[in-house]
């Protein structure tokens, strides 16, 4: 039947049927119109005079009732908004002019296309791709394994070393014994050799030169595993995760990291803060935790004692090693060992890290002592959830390279950010977004940000993690004075400080 003919057909209906009939019909020379009443239209069913006429209507009624399974406005404009959906659904029930012996619910299976085979292809290719992503992950823990067991193989002399402020003390200070590569005080041990010193510098840690008259073993080798290592990485890169490359030192620079530290003598004031903030305000957990270090490069200068000012803050405790002379803090708030003939171990800067000397520990559930708060409101508005995130500082310190991260739902693009004070950034493989601030001064106490995501639920937000570094600390530990016991000019020496967060949470 051609076009024309189908238009002539229908043009000609509304000239043949009456007013007030529903589930009629109406025959003219050629062909049977079969026609019902649909609100304001009419659903219209054209066949030839030869057919069944009980079977007709019976195709009817079915189509009937699929039209308002897909068109809830049973209007022109409805209809027309759903027209693909419909012919569709009659394709089901109508093959070549026969009626298909179907269902409603049937018709709506079909349309659907629903395939137990493909729901299970989904899966299995979702579980290869969670496996892979796993097997990346393992492969980048063990290359970082890797290149750290090798620089300690590099460095010799110390082994790991355990910080102070982590509150396992040995009573191996004892066994004194004084030696180029600072092994001795303990053997490295218990007594507070912090080994995160390092993070201080700027430079990386260099590592020692190789020979120059053979070349090192396995060099065949090591062309092919970089090779088939670079292409991990860039698979790593590809899905938005954050490699740090490392650089191999030129020859004449393995003990640039004894640059670093250019002071015979350097002591380390660090402070780890722990908080827990609850999202309706209050603190749930405040905790700091300080420890003050040596550092000693050249064995001269081993028969010293140091002498601090603690500041006024009542609530810190301060506790000292074992083997230091606790009477001689008491009273005079300087730190010296029981035996004052033997002097602090010493070592190069990139040998050691430091030797322990005081801790202390501050506990409160005053919300005016922290830092930094964040006030976070999440609000639904239609098929969108704003987000409004605000933070305030206190003025006791000046806060440096902070970080803001909330967790977002899983979201195809990267949120709208309508409002921020500072920088942000959206990873897409943790689906975080990190709002940076460089420096919270008197000029920033405060700041916000907006963004908009998808419809979600608020508690998709939480826990917001925080982190920062600042130096100034709670304990306000300064070190006033170093006392040689062997007479002379008291040895030049330099004092850092810094805090820095380890669990900074909103919960």
């Amino acid at each position: 039947m051609s076009r024309i003919r189908i238009e002539g057909l229908l043009a000609a209906f509304p000239k043949l049927i009456g007013s007030g009939k529903q589930h009629t019909y109406v025959e003219t020379e050629n062909v049977r119109y079969v026609y019902q009443p649909i609100e304001a239209l009419y659903l219209l069913l054209v066949t030839n005079k030869q057919s069944n006429i009980l079977e007709d209507l019976d195709t009817l009624r079915l189509l009937s009732k699929l039209v308002p399974e897909y068109s809830f406005s049973l209007d022109e404009e409805g209809i027309c908004k759903h027209a693909f959906e419909l012919i569709f659904a009659f394709d089901e029930v109508i093959a070549l002019g026969p009626k298909e012996n179907v269902t409603v619910a049937q018709v709506k299976q079909y349309c659907e296309m629903e395939s137990h085979e493909e729901k299970l292809h989904k899966l299995v290719m979702q579980s290869k791709i969670n496996d892979t992503k796993d097997v990346m992950k393992r492969k980048a823990s063990e290359i970082d394994k890797s290149k750290i067991e090798k620089n300690r193989g590099d460095k010799g002399g110390f082994g790991p070393l355990q910080s102070m402020g982590s509150g396992r003390i040995e009573s191996s200070f004892s066994d004194l014994s004084i030696s180029s590569n600072g092994a001795g005080f303990g053997s490295g041990s218990g007594f507070g050799l912090n080994s995160d010193v390092d993070s201080f510098s700027t430079k990386p840690k260099a590592r020692p030169p190789t020979s120059t008259g053979a070349p090192p073993k396995g060099l065949g080798m090591k062309l092919g595993k970089s090779q088939r290592t670079n292409q991990f990485l860039e698979s790593l890169k590809a899905e938005g995760e954050v490699i740090h490359e490392d650089v191999q030192p030129k020859l004449g620079q393995s003990r640039s990291a004894a640059t670093l530290l250019t002071d015979p003598i350097t002591l380390t004031v660090e402070e780890k803060i722990n908080v827990a903030l609850k999202r309706d305000g209050g603190v749930s957990n405040f905790d700091v935790q300080g420890t003050l270090s040596l550092q000693i490069l050249n064995q001269e200068d081993g028969n010293i004692q140091v002498q601090v000012q603690t500041g006024e803050n009542q609530a810190i405790s301060f506790k000292t090693h074992p083997n230091m002379n606790k009477e001689l803090f008491a009273n005079e708030c300087i730190l010296g060992l029981k035996d004052p003939s033997r002097p602090f171990p010493t070592g190069q800067a990139s040998d050691a890290a430091g030797v322990g000397l005081l801790k202390w520990r501050m506990q409160s559930t005053d919300e005016s002592m922290v830092p930094l708060t964040i006030n976070c409101w999440p609000s639904t508005s239609g098929n969108e959830t704003y987000v409004s995130i605000e933070y305030e500082a206190s003025s006791t310190f000046d806060l440096q390279n902070v970080v803001i991260s909330v967790p977002l739902p899983a979201l195809r693009e990267a949120p709208s950010v309508k409002q921020i004070d500072g920088e942000w950034r959206y990873d897409s493989r943790n689906s975080i977004l990190e709002w940076s601030v460089l420096l919270i001064d008197n000029s920033n106490r405060s700041g916000s940000m907006e963004f908009v995501v998808p419809q979600a639920d608020s508690s998709a937000f939480f826990p917001i993690s925080v982190r920062f570094t600042a130096t100034e600390t709670f304990s306000d530990l300064k070190v006033m004075n170093i006392i040689p016991l062997k007479g002379g000019n008291p040895p030049k020496f330099s004092q850092r400080t810094q805090l820095i967060t380890e669990n900074y949470q909103v919960l």
